[in-house]
């Protein structure tokens, strides 16, 4: 409740400060923000406290300060868009307290393994259907049902996560104890290897499907961490990185959008390249105007740059509160990152543990994603930064992840031991 009040104080005086800082006037409706963020809030911890009361109690202040700030920057450059996220934050409220009464034991859908993998399946094929599915700016991952749109993608990432674990938890002995020999080395069978070259081929397929290069590479790269996390070997990761620079060549050379990320990644001040990549120039020079401490919340100048509330948000928040700024974002993902895998490791079963690190890894690796794309570590993708950025899907998605994270706290801290429940206090 404390983490919570701070988080309060912490966006409400952002929200002040961008309206003076902007117009020169406190915000007209500044009781209204206020009372919504805190009534809501109040709900989420009054249901966790109900029915996960032994669960973290970071996770949730982190979002919801995450989410805040994220808010403000919204409201700053698109009120209307401010307003829509306002409501999605209401829906993944619902969300939240929705999951945490149905899913009152995470370890029981290790039962619905292939049910999880075909949900996610359809989910994914979904913007590919004729009248349904939408094309923006190249990639094909919406879905619009007359007035309501959504990115299919949010939801089959968790499902995908919650696969690869039952999967790895219980192939765990096949992919991780050498059976055969080469030579005088001894490997894994090689049908162990199946599931790597299998989540490099999807990988493929969904770039040349949807042309969509972000969620292709998290869905590698999660499937390599998970690979590597469940038998410790070093020699998969190899093979990952070796299969991941041929797909990339194969992908470059095949792909449109894919050679037009790289090629914008590589040389974005060419004029052939200019057109496409203003975008990105235009956030570095929001950040290089936004110094060590920032221009100062309303008086940064990133309006010019396209999706700004969306895609690049993660450059308007570097100019407005600086590399101190964006130093503390960072940190707020660490920590929820931190916690998750805290989380993972006090998992009293592999397929809980394995899920827990995949629910993590997957807000982990978004976030490092777009950040390093923006700031020309990695190319461009069109994921959205957790709970900051401006989309429905995406802020629904990870609230159910932290939802599921507490509902797996809280399971570590009942632990069955004889026959009875012990309490275990959560400690730090």
């Amino acid at each position: 409740m404390g983490l919570l009040a701070l988080a309060w104080i912490v966006v409400t005086a952002f929200y002040s400060l961008a309206s003076l800082g902007a117009q020169g006037t406190m915000p007209p409706r500044l009781w209204l923000f206020l009372g919504a963020l805190v009534v809501i809030s109040l709900v989420l911890h009054v249901a966790v406290r109900r029915l996960a009361p032994l669960s973290s109690q970071v996770l949730l202040p982190i979002a919801i300060l995450l989410n805040g700030i994220g808010f403000v920057e919204i409201s700053r450059w698109n009120p209307v868009r401010a307003g829509y996220q306002a409501v999605w934050f209401l829906i993944s409220a619902v969300a939240v307290v929705a999951t945490l009464a149905l899913v009152r034991h995470v370890r029981d859908l290790d039962r619905y393994r292939y049910l999880t993998l075909a949900g996610a399946l359809f989910l994914l094929v979904l913007p590919l259907v004729p009248g349904i599915g939408v094309s923006v700016y190249g990639a094909r991952l919406w879905v619009a049902l007359g007035p309501l749109s959504f990115q299919p993608v949010e939801i089959a990432k968790i499902l995908l996560a919650f696969f690869f674990a039952s999967y790895f938890a219980a192939n765990r002995d096949l992919l991780s104890t050498p059976t055969q020999r080469l030579g005088s080395r001894a490997i894994v069978a090689p049908r162990a290897l199946l599931p790597i070259l299998g989540a490099w081929g999807f990988a493929l397929a969904i770039l040349g499907g949807e042309n969509d290069i972000g969620f292709a590479m998290l869905l590698f790269v999660l499937f390599v961490a998970m690979l590597w996390v469940t038998t410790g070997l070093k020699t998969y990761v190899a093979l990952s990185v070796g299969l991941f620079a041929v797909g990339a060549a194969v992908a470059a050379q095949f792909f449109t959008q894919v050679h037009a990320r790289v090629s914008l990644w590589l040389d974005p001040w060419s004029s052939a390249n200019f057109n496409f990549s203003h975008q990105l120039a235009y956030g570095w020079f929001s950040l290089a105007a936004g110094g060590m401490t920032g221009t100062g919340l309303g008086l940064g100048q990133s309006g010019s740059i396209p999706e700004v509330t969306s895609d690049m948000i993660f450059a308007a928040l570097g100019e407005e509160l600086g590399f101190v700024g964006i130093v503390i974002i960072i940190g707020l993902f660490a920590l929820f990152v931190g916690e998750g895998f805290r989380i993972a490791q006090r998992a009293h079963s592999d397929y809980v543990r394995l899920a827990a690190t995949a629910l993590t890894a997957v807000v982990g690796l978004q976030a490092f994603f777009i950040m390093a794309g923006i700031l020309r570590l990695l190319p461009f993708t069109g994921i959205v930064l957790p709970f900051m950025a401006y989309g429905g899907s995406s802020l629904l998605a990870n609230y159910v992840i932290v939802a599921l994270l507490l509902r797996i706290s809280h399971e570590n801290a009942v632990e069955p031991r004889g026959g009875e429940i012990r309490r275990v206090a959560l400690r730090g």
